[in-house]
């Protein structure tokens, strides 16, 4: 099914006129599309099918995209190119498959959402300037691998769960095994999604351009936070296409909170 997406994708941009390079979470390197170039100036990365696992079960999917601006006017990108920080996005968004088919979406002026309307095969504008809630009472995280977290986030978790109305705990747990979707509960409602390095793999699972990166932008540009637990998501320098971070994103107070038990500058 990840294929089937990948290629409906790609098939719809070899035709659009704007685009002249496209990466996929699920190709090991990227395809130019000369035919594009040089009218096309934006490059396009993408995760074409997010919780797929979620299928068999009817549950959400998504799709998460990023673009960027190619920097070259003499030639056709590279997959160099194509590696490049979270603060050079022009546009990011997701697309998210459940109850209805809703657009999210940022072009660094705000959050935006469109929802679809199968009746014409539209979107149809839905949620304007959407802001994200200072702190929430919900987090989303597999706490199947609590026990391959390092102490501090461990901590973070355990103090989530102990009852003190004073700060609105405890919070309650929703995950749903599809990024997309828990990210955009939180950013409704607000709250934390973590999915942070374990101590046999501290560079996390998530991708930094596909995944990660655009995510940061929608949930910063509504007044939220990303970071990997030691800096900002949108600062981590890209080096690789498919380079991997962890993310906890969010409430900023919710983030900033996990930041401080993750850094060990808080026990409680």
């Amino acid at each position: 099914l990840d294929e089937i997406a990948n290629e409906t994708f790609l098939k719809a941009f070899h035709q659009n006129e704007y685009v002249c390079a496209v990466a996929s979470e699920e190709m090991e390197k990227p395809i130019l599309l000369p035919e594009n170039w040089p009218q096309a100036q934006y490059m396009l990365l993408f995760d074409p099918l997010d919780g797929s696992s979620n299928t068999d079960c009817n549950m959400p999917l998504g799709t998460i995209f990023s673009i960027v601006k190619s920097k070259q006017k003499d030639r056709m990108p590279i997959m160099d190119d194509l590696v490049r920080n979270g603060t050079e996005q022009v546009a990011a968004g997701y697309l998210l498959y459940g109850a209805s088919t809703m657009l999210v979406y940022t072009v660094g002026q705000g959050v935006h959402g469109f929802t679809l309307e199968p009746g014409i095969g539209e979107y149809l504008f839905s949620h304007d300037l959407i802001r994200i809630p200072t702190r929430g009472k919900v987090y989303g995280v597999n706490e199947g691998n609590y026990h391959r977290w390092p102490g501090g986030t461990k901590k973070y978790f355990d103090y989530l769960k102990v009852k003190d109305a004073a700060t609105g705990r405890p919070y309650s747990g929703r995950y749903s095994g599809c990024l997309v979707a828990d990210v955009h509960r939180i950013l409704l409602g607000g709250g934390i999604y973590l999915y942070p390095g374990e101590l046999d793999k501290p560079e996390g699972k998530l991708r930094l351009l596909y995944e990660a990166n655009p995510l940061a932008w929608v949930v910063e540009q509504a007044g939220g936070k990303a970071s990997t637990g030691v800096m900002r998501v949108l600062d981590v320098e890209a080096r690789q296409l498919h380079q991997r971070v962890p993310l906890i994103i969010g409430s900023a107070n919710d983030v900033q909170d996990a930041e401080e038990f993750i850094q060990g500058r808080r026990e409680s």
